[in-house]
C-alpha cells in the first residue's frame, strides 16, 4: 500500500499552526491522453484496493466533509443515510442557483436521498474522497507509493462511494474527461465488483454535495462540472 501523510510536530508561529510532515516520494502522472494507460488505471484500482482493506473509525466519523456544519456521520449510524442527509443540507445553501442549471432538481434532491438510504448496509472503510490526478504519487514504474491531500471529503464510508468519486474526478477537466468517467465507472464496477447503479448513485451525491464549494455564485469551474454531470445522470 502507498504511503500517507504522516504529521511529525506541529507549532504555532505568529498565530499560524505549522506542521512538520514525512516526505512523501514519487509523483503524479501527466495529464491523461485519450486512453488511459494500463499504469494509471493498474494504480488506481491498487490505491482503491488498498485503501478498502482500512476499516473505518470513530475519529473518521467525527471528521466534517467540506462545506459542511456538523460530523457527516452525527445522528447516523449508516453511510447512506448520513450521506442523504448532507445532500439535503447542502441543497439547501445554495439550491436555487443549482435548479438554474439543473431540471427538476428538487425532484432529483429527493430521488436520490430516497435512493441512499434504501442502499443496504456495507463494510465501512477509510474514504480519501479526492483521489484526482495529482493527489497519487507514483514511481518510475508506474507503482502507486504516496496518496496525498486528504481533507476535501475524507471520512468514513463506503469503498464504492470511493470508487465512484474517482472515477468522476480522476481527469474532471481535460478534452476527454466524458470518456475517462464512463471507462473508469465501468472498470471499477467491474473490477471491485460495485453495482453500476451504485457508481451513479454516489456521483450524483457527491455532486449534490460539492458544487458549491469554490463559490457562491456558480462562476467556478467545480460549479459546471458538477451541473453537467447532473445533467449526465438524469
Amino acid at each position: 500500500m502507498a504511503t500517507t501523510p504522516e504529521i511529525l510536530s506541529v507549532e504555532e508561529r505568529d498565530g499560524t499552526v505549522v506542521t512538520y510532515e514525512r516526505e512523501l516520494t514519487g509523483s503524479p502522472f501527466p495529464p491523461p491522453g485519450r486512453e488511459l494507460t494500463s499504469r494509471e488505471t493498474g494504480a488506481l484500482l491498487t490505491v482503491l484496493r488498498g485503501l478498502a482493506t482500512v476499516p473505518g473509525t470513530e475519529a473518521m466519523r467525527r471528521l466534517t466533509v467540506q462545506g459542511d456544519d456538523r460530523p457527516l456521520w452525527q445522528g447516523h449510524t449508516r453511510f447512506p443515510d448520513a450521506l442523504a442527509a448532507v445532500v439535503e443540507r447542502a441543497t439547501r445553501r445554495h439550491g436555487d442557483l443549482l435548479a438554474a442549471h439543473v431540471p427538476d432538481l428538487s425532484a432529483r434532491v429527493a430521488e436520490t436521498v430516497r435512493a441512499l438510504r434504501a442502499l443496504p448496509g456495507t463494510a465501512v472503510t477509510v474514504v480519501h474522497g479526492d483521489l484526482v490526478a495529482p493527489n497519487i504519487h507514483v514511481d518510475d514504474a508506474g507503482h502507486p507509493v504516496a496518496v496525498l491531500d486528504f481533507g476535501f471529503f475524507t471520512t468514513a464510508g463506503d469503498p464504492a462511494f470511493e470508487a465512484a468519486v474517482t472515477a468522476a474526478i480522476y481527469d474532471m477537466y481535460g478534452p476527454y474527461a466524458g470518456e475517462h468517467v464512463a471507462t473508469l465507472t465501468h472498470l471499477f464496477a467491474t473490477e471491485l465488483h460495485h453495482p453500476p447503479e451504485t457508481l451513479a448513485l454516489y456521483q450524483t451525491a457527491y455532486a449534490l454535495t460539492t458544487y458549491d464549494l469554490f463559490s457562491s455564485d456558480g462562476g467556478d469551474g467545480h460549479f459546471a462540472w458538477c451541473a453537467a454531470l447532473l445533467k449526465t445522470h438524469s
